[in-house]
């Protein structure tokens, strides 16, 4: 039936739990678990949120223009995470150290440096800034109406899908891809920036800086990529940024202090002469910006294939796997960049694992059946069998990534 009540009750939850976390003080550690809680039922109430808002697209958007209004939306909420980043860390909270902000000013309130007002704001802040603007979408975005439960729906019709799902070869395979590129996009947003912190000293400022540049990149990319989607098909779209991200990712690996492009030499920078004031440097985020500017794309696309290829009656449930699939194993590539780093002693063998993920994402996603652009997939494409892959392409990608990790580990 209606989603609007689902997602305000989840959006209450996430309110008080991001509100919640104003509570976290230094060595406040009797309150540490309820820090925690507050966490967890934030993260699960947002995540129930993408399911149900995932699902209201096919029933509002024209299915020729799946993939332009996926890209938008992801764009314009890249634009919203920006412009709320831009806020905190520019007018709102200052640095410990100098008491200033991003900006170079004083910030816009009083806070306390000793108990870490600042950082403890980031909650409340989150919290108001949604409860702000989920509003235009529960006044004005239509819902399905309500009714009686249909067959197949609730727990009994969760049960039958996922009993069902294996028979759908086409749709758990797609799942599945998505899972691995997915998992390897995570890990080298999750580490990259650390691996830039290491080979160039970067603080706060510059991580800041960093980021920015990413979620910029990935904005561009989404709104980039949503229109061709509707153009080429969301699987050609997937594909050719997961070549790009294989690409960007060895580019990012190639970087150490003193080289680029694993062998060519640069001079190391030197401490305190400012953001991208080294070659090195310039050559890390240019890749890593590379990398930004097609996860924007793959999301989206994701989406809109997602809806393409999903039961037109079972939408919202399997937009649920959808959401699933991109969660249920997100620690398995940051362990393994651990694990693999803790093994070697080297940041660069560890976060190169992310190129076994994205490489598996892409042949798997070689044999998902896509269909028609701008278009819905039929009954028989969504039950279809998996789609021959292409071994001639895929034997090119595995080349390449072999090559690279062949000189990762000759580079050590």
């Amino acid at each position: 039936g209606r989603r609007k009540p689902w997602i305000i009750l989840s959006s209450l939850f996430f309110v008080a739990g991001m509100a919640s976390l104003w509570i976290a003080e230094p060595g406040a550690t009797d309150r540490l678990w309820l820090i925690l809680l507050a966490y967890a039922v934030a993260a699960v109430c947002a995540e129930l949120n993408t399911v149900f808002v995932n699902s209201m697209m096919p029933g509002i958007v024209p299915e020729s223009q799946f993939g332009r209004y996926s890209g938008m939306s992801s764009a314009i909420g890249y634009l919203g995470g920006l412009i709320a980043l831009v806020t905190v860390i520019g007018l709102l909270v200052g640095n410990v150290t100098t008491g200033r902000t991003l900006f170079g000013t004083e910030p816009l309130l009083t806070l306390d440096a000793a108990s870490r007002q600042g950082d403890r704001l980031v909650g409340p802040f989150a919290a108001l800034w949604f409860a702000i603007f989920v509003l235009p979408l529960l006044l004005f975005t239509p819902d399905r109406q309500s009714g009686p439960p249909r067959p197949g729906s609730g727990w009994s019709g969760l049960k039958a899908t996922l009993r069902e799902l294996p028979k759908q070869r086409n749709i758990l395979t797609f799942l599945i891809a998505r899972m691995l590129y997915v998992d390897g996009l995570g890990a080298i947003f999750a580490f990259g920036g650390i691996y830039g912190s290491a080979l160039f000293g970067w603080q706060a400022s510059e991580l800041g800086m960093f980021g920015i540049i990413l979620i910029v990149s990935a904005m561009i990319g989404a709104a980039l990529g949503g229109f061709f989607d509707d153009k080429i098909g969301a699987r050609a779209v997937i594909l050719i940024s997961l070549v790009l991200a294989l690409f960007a990712t060895v580019g990012v690996l190639s970087v150490d202090k003193t080289h680029v492009l694993f062998s060519t030499v640069v001079p190391e920078k030197v401490p305190g002469i400012g953001f991208l004031s080294s070659m090195g440097e310039r050559v890390f985020v240019a890749f890593a910006t590379l990398v930004g500017f097609v996860a924007g794309p793959l999301n989206a696309s994701s989406r809109s294939l997602m809806a393409r290829l999903a039961p037109p009656d079972r939408v919202t449930q399997f937009f649920g796997l959808f959401a699933f699939s991109g969660k249920a194993t997100s620690f398995i590539a940051p362990l393994g960049v651990a694990m693999i780093t803790a093994g070697t002693g080297s940041q660069r063998l560890g976060i190169g694992i992310v190129l076994v993920f994205l490489l598996a994402g892409f042949i798997m996603m070689l044999r998902v059946h896509g269909p028609r652009a701008g278009g819905l997939a039929d009954a028989s494409a969504i039950a279809a069998p998996s789609a021959p892959v292409d071994w001639k392409g895929t034997l090119v990608v595995i080349v390449l990534a072999a090559s690279a990790l062949a000189v990762l580990l000759g580079s050590r």
